[in-house]
Formats: structure tokens, C-alpha cells, sequence
């Protein structure tokens, strides 16, 4: 069955050629691109930020870190050793979604070189930890062969420069003991150089032999600050760290989330969904303002065509689809085009990298890209339906025209 209503808006569309209502089609159809390209863009940007960010802090710190409870659950870096058991380690690996589960220990130091004095967090790990593909590292890994402990380290590159250090160089750690007048030192080598780009890490760890620190604090082999655990699926933390402090720990053991140690830099990632919401509000109502504009100059440039519908006896219902459909064919043209712009320059970013961020202020060398397929698809739907539905408004502007009054005009 004929649709009359669609077929007068398709054949007025499409056979708007020289008038002003052509520009002013174009022009509709052109901010609607704009609009959705833009909010698409906005996602993809927002979205691949927080999900590097994260990365970058979970590749090193792990997702989820079991340590004895202490009064500042924000701290990483804990005087009390807890003893590793070994039972314990395997139910957790065990368990699904667990990837990895690695002994640390960190401790504050002051690193000296013939240049300069830097203080620093050292890490201690053992030979199963390794630095995450995605980190950038020059070097070579800390030699764990050592029967005694490695007497080597591995500097931030950011600690690196300060230091006027390389691979290969030599320094001087010194351990500061409230118990002890003089400072503890060590003599040890730079093995490599890593940068994460993440200023919370960059610019206060170091790594080193876990079994240099156990030394340094009078530990026992077995003893260590805690473990760090690493998931296949971050949104499962909350869940996985009560269900190890439930069935595996003991007091004074508990289980801390990245969300509860880095809080602010949680918070400062969930405000830019805040930001990205308000530009794409603001986007879409930009979208809308100009289909509204547009519908009213192409209800008045066609007043004399309504007094004739209305005329030969169609309906005000009928006329009003006439022209939302006439907004929703615009509005389906902008969003298109706004795909495949918005697709075009992510796909351009993506392998390119033009676009680039200031690393010292967003932890990223170049504006990170990620689409899940739901979030276009949402963009586009709700463009085009409040599009429409907000036409209904300056529609209503044809239950005005008078036939008797237009049809005397030619």
C-alpha cells in the first residue's frame, strides 16, 4: 500500500535543485554529519583514554592486591611482612578469571648517582614478574641467578634522566632506618629502562629483586609486603577480591581493588564520562535547533503546496508525516555521512597516530581510539529519534495555513 505521506517527502527531497531550500537541505544534512561525527568521535576518544589508562596502571600494579590491613588502605607501601603460603597462592590461581599472582615488597629509598639524588619506591619482585608488552623498555631484565640477590635495578625513564643514568651505569641506594642513625647501602646496576607514560608510576617506582629488600629489612625468605593479582576482566575486581577474602584469607589479610589504593585517579577517569555526556548533549541539541530551523523554512517555502493538500481534503495528521518524514530522510543523510567520517578518521588515528595528547598531563603520547559496536549504533538511533520527535513541535506550525489565503497567490 502506498505511502502518500512518505512518497511526497522522498519525491520533494530529491528534486530540490537551484531553490533555497536545496542549501538549506545541504546544510541541515552537513551539521547533522558534523553533530554525529563528533559524538561518535567523542565516545571512541573517551572510551580508548580510560581503557589505556587503566591498562597501564593494571599492567603494573596488577588489578587486586592481598596485604596485611593497615590504617591507610591508599598506600601501597607497608612496613608489615606477611608470610607467603603456598597452598593459599595455588586456590587463587585456581580460581576463574585469576591470570597471575606475583609476591612484591616495596620500600623507600634514596638513589644516588655521580649527577644527582632522586628518593624512589622500590619494587621487589621475583623472576615470574615481567614488564608488560605495552610498556616502553630499553635494556635487559634484572638476572634473578644471582645465589645471594640481583644487585641490579630498573629505572623509570623520567628517574633515568633526573639520574643522567643508562643501562649499564652504576648507583647507590641508600636505606634510611628509623632505628639507625646511619643509612643502609647498596651498590647495584642499572639493567634496563621502562616508561608507562603514568606519572603516579614513572615518577616514584623502581624495580629490584624482591630478595635485595627482604635483606635490607632483616625478613625472612618467605616474607614479603603482599601480592598482586592480575584478571582477564577488570570489571570482575569488586567480585574476585571478596570472594578471595572470603574463602582464602586470614586476618590480618585483606584484599585491597586498584579503585581503593588510586582513588582519585578513578575518580578523575569516571568525570570524563561526566564531560563526554555534556558534549554530547550539547551536540545533539545543536543537531536538533537546526532540523527545527529548517523544517519551519521548508513549511513556509511550501505553504502553497499544503494549501492544496489541504484543499483536495488531506489531513493535518498527513501533512505533519509529510514533513517529518522530509526531517527524518535529512536526519538519517547527516547521520550516514557523520558514520563514515567518524569511522574514516578513527580508523586514520588509529593507524596513524596524528593526533597527539601532551603525555606529562594525560599519561598518553597520542589520543587512544576504542569503539564497542553498541556505542555508535546508540548514538545514531537516539540522534535520529529525538530528531524526529522534536519536529513534531514546528510541524504543528501547518494547522495555521489557511488554503483560502495561499491559493489566491500564485
Amino acid at each position: 500500500m502506498l505511502n502518500l505521506p512518505f512518497f511526497i517527502a522522498r519525491r520533494y527531497l530529491l528534486r530540490q535543485k537551484g531553490a533555497f531550500s536545496s542549501f538549506i537541505i545541504r546544510l541541515a544534512i552537513a551539521s547533522t554529519a558534523i553533530s554525529v561525527m563528533t559524538m561518535i568521535m567523542a565516545v571512541a576518544f573517551v572510551t580508548g583514554f580510560k581503557y589505556e589508562v587503566r591498562e597501564k596502571l593494571f599492567s603494573f600494579w596488577g588489578h587486586i592486591h592481598i596485604e596485611p590491613r593497615t590504617m591507610n588502605n591508599n598506600s601501597i607501601i607497608t612496613s608489615d611482612p606477611t608470610n607467603r603460603d603456598p597452598a593459599m597462592e595455588q586456590k587463587i590461581l585456581h580460581t576463574p578469571h585469576v591470570v597471575s599472582l606475583t609476591p612484591f615488597a616495596v620500600k623507600p629509598a634514596i638513589i644516588n648517582s655521580r649527577q644527582a639524588i632522586e628518593g624512589i619506591a622500590l619494587k621487589g619482585v621475583t623472576k615470574d614478574y615481567h614488564l608488560p608488552a605495552g610498556v616502553d623498555f630499553t635494556g635487559r631484565q634484572i638476572n634473578f641467578d644471582d645465589s645471594d640477590y640481583a644487585k641490579e635495578i630498573i629505572l623509570s625513564e623520567v628517574t633515568a634522566q633526573r639520574l643522567e643514568v643508562k643501562p649499564g651505569d652504576d648507583l647507590k641506594i641508600y636505606f634510611v632506618e628509623s632505628s639507625s642513625t646511619l643509612p643502609r647501602i647498596r651498590k647495584v646496576k642499572v639493567a634496563g629502562i621502562y616508561h608507562t607514560g603514568m606519572e603516579e608510576v614513572d615518577k616514584a617506582y623502581a624495580l629490584c629483586d624482591l630478595r635485595l629488600l627482604q635483606r635490607i629489612n632483616n625478613w625472612q625468605p618467605n616474607q614479603i609486603n603482599g601480592y598482586q593479582i592480575s584478571i582477564d576482566n577488570e570489571k570482575l575486581a569488586d567480585t574476585l577480591s571478596w570472594q578471595i577474602f572470603d574463602n582464602y584469607l586470614q586476618p590480618p589479610l585483606t584484599t585491597y581493588t586498584m579503585m581503593d589504593i588510586f582513588p582519585n585517579l578513578f575518580d578523575w577517569l569516571n568525570l570524563q564520562d561526566v564531560t563526554t555526556n555534556v558534549f554530547i548533549s550539547i551536540m545533539a541539541i545543536v543537531a536538533i535547533i537546526n532540523l527545527a530551523v529548517v523544517l519551519l523554512i521548508l513549511i513556509v517555502e511550501q505553504v502553497r503546496m499544503v494549501g492544496i493538500l489541504k484543499a483536495q481534503g488531506m489531513t493535518m495528521r498527513s501533512m505533519q508525516k509529510i514533513f517529518l518524514y522530509h526531517a527524518g530522510l535529512i536526519a538519517i543523510a547527516g547521520v550516514v555521512i557523520g558514520d563514515l567520517l567518524a569511522f574514516g578518521l578513527c580508523w586514520l588515528q588509529k593507524t596513524t597516530g596524528f593526533m597527539k595528547l601532551s603525555e606529562a598531563s594525560y599519561s598518553l603520547k597520542y589520543v587512544p581510539i576504542k569503539l564497542h559496536w553498541w556505542q555508535p549504533l546508540i548514538v545514531n538511533l537516539a540522534t535520529i529519534v529525538l530528531c524526529i520527535l522534536c519536529m513534531w513541535l514546528p510541524s504543528l506550525y501547518i494547522r495555521r495555513i489557511q488554503p483560502a489565503r495561499v491559493l489566491q497567490f500564485k
